[in-house]
């Protein structure tokens, strides 16, 4: 089983990742940071090099936008920590233009179940990034909606499964569950 889960969630621009970061340990430690972003554009191409250029250079890299626990049994080492950053862009990855909700709902579930599964083999400590989008008003559009829906699902299974959960507001952690 995991040695630790810690689950980092906020807003957009909360801190989440630069916390996380701190978490996983100095900058020679043994860490597998797994990015689920894509660069399909220019302005996320920039945000991924800007994140890229915010962590450790010894720290592996798997970029793997969906099927993350199978990739991270596959790539893990000896990664004595693993970041996923996160899982705000694997639940659009997963998602499709558009989606019916119920396979949407099972891609997902199959996908956090693999995780919690790759958790559960491996000895590494495990830091989990997302972003709390439940708090905010309804959604538009359908998409908008099943997504936050999808994200909130994902985002309670980690959480009851984490030893740890915090809570980020203006670069400031609130720890909500654990020691």
């Amino acid at each position: 089983m995991a040695e630790k889960c810690t689950f980092i969630l906020g807003g957009a621009r909360s801190g989440k990742s630069r916390f996380a970061q701190e978490l996983a340990g100095e900058p020679g430690s043994k860490v597998l940071f797994v990015a689920t972003g894509e660069a399909l554009d220019e302005e996320m191409k920039a945000r991924i090099d800007q994140h890229k250029k915010a962590r450790p250079q010894a720290w592996q890299t798997l970029e793997a936008p969906t099927n993350i626990g199978q990739r991270i049994e596959k790539d893990v080492s000896d990664a004595e920590v693993v970041v996923i950053d996160c899982l705000t862009l694997l639940v659009s990855n997963l998602l499709g233009a558009e989606p019916d909700y119920v396979e949407a709902e099972e891609r997902l579930t199959g996908e956090i179940t693999e995780l919690i599964a790759c958790m559960d083999k491996l000895d590494a400590s495990f830091i989990i990034v997302s972003n709390e989008v439940g708090m905010g008003l309804v959604p538009e559009t359908k998409l908008g909606r099943i997504y936050r829906d999808l994200l909130g699902k994902a985002n309670q299974l980690i959480a009851h499964y984490a030893n740890e959960v915090y809570f980020m507001a203006a670069d400031i952690p609130m720890k909500i569950k654990g020691y």
